[in-house]
C-alpha cells in the first residue's frame, strides 16, 4: 500500500455510479460570513474548528451521513490471541483545499503501553483501515500505511477501523496510546513521500548493517570490535530518525515537533485493558469456510496446478486463518456435486503436514479424488492417501465433504456410493451431509418438515455429520430439539449448522447492508443452539472474472454479499498482495470470539448459567431477538472477565 494516499475513491462495483452528497455540501458550520479554502491557514487552523470526529463500536454501519457526536475516550477489554476493533468516524465542517476533496486529513498512532512498559506497536498489533462503501454500504476495509493521508469528499461521513491484535504472549495490563488526526492542505503531498523516503533509507541502512554483521562474523577479534563499534555508532542515528520519535512517555503520547503543535491535532485516545485468558489456537468451533479455487484461478489468470496456483492457494488460505475459520478449497459439479479440499498437495507432499498439523485449523477436508485430477477412477490414489492420513494424530479433525444439498433419493445413493468406497479404507472417516428439506421423490409420503427430520435416517450410516440450514428453523428454536433428537450422538454423529442466501431479515446472516449486531449473532445462535461445527459455502463468490482489479459483481439471484466475505486487493490498489477484508469478515470474527468467552464461562459455571448470562445482558435471545446496541455485548465480555479474575 502506497502512503501517500489523497482519495479512496468506491470500487468499481456492479451498480455503483460513486459516492452521493446527500445533504449537499454545507452543514450549517458557518453562517452569514463565507470562508474560502484559500483564507485558511491549516497550519494555524485548529483540526477540530475543520473536522468532526467520534468513535464508534465495530458493530456500528457508518453511512455517508452519519451524524456527528461528541468524541470519548475509546475503553476495550481483549484476551490474548484476540483481536478488538472500534471505529472513528470523519466529517468535514468546511472546506480547506480546492479541487474534488474538501480536504485532508494526516493520520498518525502511537505505539499503545502500559505502565510496566510493554507495548502494542503502531502498524504491527495496532492496524488502521479505512472502510470503504460496497454499493453504497460501508463494508471494504482497505489497509492503510501509518502514518498516512486520506481525503474527505463534501458532506460525507467516512470512517476508519481501529484493530488492535494481542499476541498470545502479551503481558496483561492497561495499555493506552492515541491516533492523531491532522488537517493538512491538498499540495503537501511531500509529507508523506518524506515518510516513505525516510523508511525506504532505513530499510537499506539496516541492512547494511546487517551485512557489516555477517562479514565481520568470521573476521578476528580486533576487526569484529571495529565493526561493532561502526554499527552501533550507525545504529545511535538511525534511532534519531522522526519516524521512531513515538515513545512509551506518559503512557504512550508520541513526541510533537513544533511545527506538528502549531496546528493543533484531534487527539482520539484509546485503552484496552489485556486479560489473562488466552483465547485457544485451535478454535473450539469448527467453523469450515469455503474458497472457490476457480474464481482464483479466473480471475488471477492461473492454470490449474501450476506454481503461481499453489502459491495463491497457499496465500489465501493463510490469510483466512487470522479469523478462526478453518477454510477449505471447492470445485463445483453438475446437480450440487462437490469436491472439497483443505489441502492442495497430495499426503506425500512434505508441505502436506504443514496444512494438516496447522494448530489454528480446527477442522480440514479431505478430497475423495486427487485434487489435480478429474478422474473419477483413481481409486488408487485415494486408497494410499488415506493409508497415510489416518495415522496421523490430526486425522481426528478430518471430515468428507461430497455432495451440497442433496434433495432426492438418487443423489443420496451417490453419497451412500462413495461413503462407501471411503471408509471400506478408513472405517472412522466422517461424511459430512449439508441439506434444508427431505427427499422430494414422489414415493416419499411425509410432509416437509418431517421428510427433512428423517434424512438422517435415510443418509445413515454413511453420513456422520448431519448439517441444517439455519433457514429451515426460521424463528422457531422449539424445532432445535426435534432435529437434534434424530441424531445419535453416543454414536459419534454430529449435528452442525449452515446460513447461505437464507434466512433473510431479522435473523442473522452476513448479507450486505444488514445490521452489524446481526452479523455478529450468527455464532451466538450457533452457541446457544448448541452445535458442534459450522459450514460457510463460500467466501470469494463473486461473478467470473478475468482480471485482479475487475469489476466486483455479486452474483445474480443472491442477496447482496451472500458468498462473499473478501475482496481482492487489487481492486483498491494496483500493488496489493493480500485480500481485502469486509466489516461482516471482521463482525463474524468478533463472534468466534465470543463463542470462546461463552466456553469458558460454561467452564467455570455450567451452560446452563452461560445461557443466563447471554440472555440476561440482553445480547442474544433468540434468531429474532438480540441487541441492535452494543452495550449488552461489552456488559456479557466485561462480565465474563470480571468473573473469571478471581479464579485467576
Amino acid at each position: 500500500m502506497q502512503n501517500n494516499v489523497d482519495f479512496m475513491a468506491p470500487p468499481p462495483i456492479e451498480g455503483v455510479g460513486g459516492g452521493g452528497t446527500g445533504y449537499g455540501w454545507n452543514d450549517g458550520s458557518h453562517t452569514g460570513t463565507t470562508i474560502l479554502a484559500s483564507e485558511i491557514d491549516v497550519s494555524r487552523q485548529p483540526t477540530s474548528d475543520l473536522v468532526h470526529v467520534w468513535c464508534m463500536p465495530s458493530t456500528a454501519i457508518i453511512g455517508h451521513q452519519e451524524p456527528p457526536r461528541p468524541l470519548e475516550r475509546v475503553s476495550l477489554l481483549a484476551a490474548r490471541n484476540e483481536r478488538e476493533s472500534a471505529q472513528i468516524a470523519l466529517r468535514p465542517k468546511m472546506s480547506w483545499t480546492s479541487g474534488d476533496m474538501v480536504g485532508y486529513l494526516q493520520i498518525h498512532c502511537s505505539d499503545f503501553c502500559s505502565p510496566s512498559g510493554d507495548r502494542l506497536n503502531a502498524g504491527k498489533e495496532v492496524t488502521i483501515r479505512r472502510v470503504v462503501p460496497i454499493l453504497g454500504v460501508p463494508d471494504a476495509l482497505v489497509p492503510i500505511d501509518l502514518p498516512s493521508r486520506i481525503g474527505l469528499l463534501p458532506g460525507e461521513t467516512c470512517a476508519l477501523w481501529v484493530s488492535f491484535d494481542v499476541p498470545v504472549t502479551q503481558p496483561p495490563g492497561v495499555y493506552i496510546g492515541e491516533i492523531w488526526i491532522t488537517a493538512v492542505r491538498g499540495e503537501t503531498e511531500f509529507a508523506a513521500e518524506k515518510v516513505e523516503s525516510e523508511k525506504l533509507q532505513m530499510k537499506k541502512d539496516l541492512q547494511g548493517f546487517l551485512a557489516q554483521a555477517e562479514a565481520a562474523s568470521n573476521e578476528s577479534a580486533e576487526v569484529l570490535t571495529e565493526a561493532l563499534r561502526s554499527i552501533c555508532e550507525g545504529l545511535h542515528q538511525v534511532l534519531q530518525s522522526p519516524l521512531l520519535s513515538a515513545g512509551c512517555e506518559d503512557f504512550g503520547k508520541m513526541e510533537i515537533d513544533e511545527e506538528f503543535q502549531a496546528s493543533p491535532s484531534v487527539q482520539v485516545q484509546f485503552s484496552i485493558t489485556v486479560w489473562d485468558f488466552v483465547l485457544p489456537i485451535t478454535p473450539s468451533l469448527p467453523a469450515v469456510f469455503g474458497i472457490s479455487e476457480t474464481v482464483i484461478e479466473d480471475r488471477y489468470n492461473l492454470k490449474h496446478g501450476s506454481k503461481e496456483w499453489f502459491k495463491s492457494l497457499n496465500m489465501h488460505f493463510d490469510w483466512l486463518l487470522q479469523y478462526r475459520l478453518s477454510p477449505y478449497f471447492c470445485r463445483w459439479g453438475d446437480n450440487m456435486r462437490v469436491l472439497t479440499y483443505t489441502c492442495p498437495y497430495p499426503a506425500t507432499h512434505p508441505k502436506s503436514e504443514d496444512y494438516y498439523s496447522d494448530p489454528r485449523l480446527a477442522a480440514y477436508a479431505v478430497p475423495y479424488i486427487p485434487v489435480l485430477s478429474s478422474s473419477d477412477t483413481a481409486k488408487d490414489v485415494v486408497k494410499s492417501e488415506l493409508e497415510i492420513l489416518k495415522t496421523k494424530p490430526h486425522w481426528k479433525k478430518a471430515y468428507f465433504y461430497l455432495w451440497d444439498e442433496p434433495v432426492g433419493f438418487e443423489q443420496y445413493e451417490v453419497i451412500r456410493s462413495i461413503a462407501e468406497e471411503i471408509r471400506n479404507t478408513a472405517p472412522d472417516a466422517r461424511i459430512l451431509t449439508t441439506y434444508y428439506c427431505g427427499p422430494s421423490d414422489p414415493s416419499m409420503k411425509l410432509d416437509g418438515f418431517e421428510s427433512f427430520l428423517k434424512v438422517p435416517t435415510f443418509l445413515r450410516p454413511h453420513t456422520q455429520i448431519f448439517c441444517t440450514s439455519e433457514w429451515v428453523l426460521g424463528g422457531r428454536e422449539d424445532l432445535v430439539k426435534q432435529i437434534t433428537d434424530e441424531i445419535q450422538f453416543d454414536r459419534s454423529e454430529e449435528w452442525w449448522t449452515y446460513v447461505c442466501m437464507g434466512p433473510g431479515e431479522l435473523h442473522p446472516n452476513w448479507h450486505l447492508g444488514m445490521r452489524g449486531t446481526q452479523h455478529r449473532a450468527v455464532i451466538w445462535r450457533v452457541w446457544k443452539e448448541g452445535g458442534t461445527g459450522f459450514l460457510y459455502w463460500g467466501v470469494n463468490c463473486y461473478e467470473k472474472a478475468s482480471s485482479p482489479s475487475a469489476e466486483i459483481r455479486f452474483r445474480r439471484g443472491l442477496p447482496p454479499g451472500d458468498g462473499v466475505l473478501f475482496y481482492p486487493g487489487e481492486v483498491f490498489n494496483i500493488g496489493a498482495t493480500l485480500p481485502v477484508a469486509s466489516v461482516r469478515l471482521e463482525r463474524l470474527l468478533s463472534g468466534m470470539q465470543d463463542y470462546e468467552y461463552l466456553q469458558l464461562y460454561s467452564s467455570m459455571y455450567g451452560r446452563h448459567e452461560a445461557l443466563s448470562l447471554l440472555e440476561r445482558t440482553g445480547t442474544y435471545t433468540g434468531p429474532e431477538r438480540y441487541t441492535l446496541e452494543h452495550n449488552p455485548i461489552e456488559s456479557l465480555r466485561g462480565e465474563i472477565y470480571h468473573a473469571y479474575r478471581p479464579v485467576t
